[in-house]
């Protein structure tokens, strides 16, 4: 009798055995598990991958659009009407050829360590330029010239710039698009202000290679032609 039971016992445990191994094989429980997640991962990463990709493009075919702290996003210039501009936003590059060759400007600058970014920085340089200003009325030979971008929200943000700027002699020019603004002068963020000055502003520019520092100077001299041409057409 007691073999029986003993018999039936390991029957039994047997049977529930070969069922819960069965049930496993039939629904597939574990594999799925395994199979989904795997899948999730490729997924996750294929996304990754793509969004790198797009990143990695040149701006004008990136579809990928610059996006600030506050949520708002950086548009082209192509892209901006003139109604949604500072009221203030004179001289206005508007010209394809002239917005080009002051964003060009900019980049070299910024490669040769002549460049200053963002309101704080920008104040800054022109309070203390008082002492080595132009003469009062003549910006034909400035040390440095200011680039404003003109889709700035709140415009108090860089109303109180212009004024400083007249105040040193220190010629400035709008451009419509912080975001090109901001990619011109080596940052990933949008840009509302940025100054080109004629000299370095930062002792790493002992390491700028005279090729590149004779490159900015031609490019530099075009840039002041141009805005000091600018800013006789603007009505006083």
């Amino acid at each position: 009798m007691g073999k029986d039971k003993s018999e039936k016992k390991s029957k039994d445990k047997k049977e529930k055995k070969d069922k819960k191994e069965k049930r496993s094989e039939v629904d597939g429980v574990t594999k799925v598990k395994k199979e989904k997640k795997e899948k999730k991962l490729k997924v996750n990463g294929d996304v990754a991958d793509a969004l790198e990709a797009e990143l990695e493009k040149p701006a004008e075919s990136s579809i990928v659009r610059v996006v600030e702290e506050d949520g708002q996003v950086g548009l082209r210039s192509s892209d901006i009407p003139r109604d949604a501009l500072v009221p203030f936003a004179y001289p206005l590059a508007e010209d394809a050829k002239e917005v080009k060759k002051i964003l060009r400007t900019v980049k070299k600058s910024a490669k040769t360590k002549t460049l200053r970014r963002g309101v704080k920085e920008v104040v800054k340089a022109l309070r203390k330029s008082a002492a080595t200003a132009t003469p009062s009325g003549d910006i034909s030979n400035p040390n440095a010239v200011v680039i404003l971008a003109a889709d700035i929200s709140p415009m108090d943000v860089i109303s109180h710039i212009p004024v400083l700027c007249e105040d040193h002699n220190v010629p400035y020019i709008y451009v419509k698009s912080r975001a090109e603004l901001g990619e011109a002068s080596a940052t990933k963020r949008p840009t509302s202000v940025v100054m080109v000055a004629k000299e370095p502003t930062s002792k790493k520019s002992k390491d700028t290679k005279k090729e590149d520092a004779d490159e900015f100077g031609e490019a530099y001299k075009d840039l002041v032609k141009l805005v000091v041409a600018a800013s006789k057409t603007v009505r006083k």
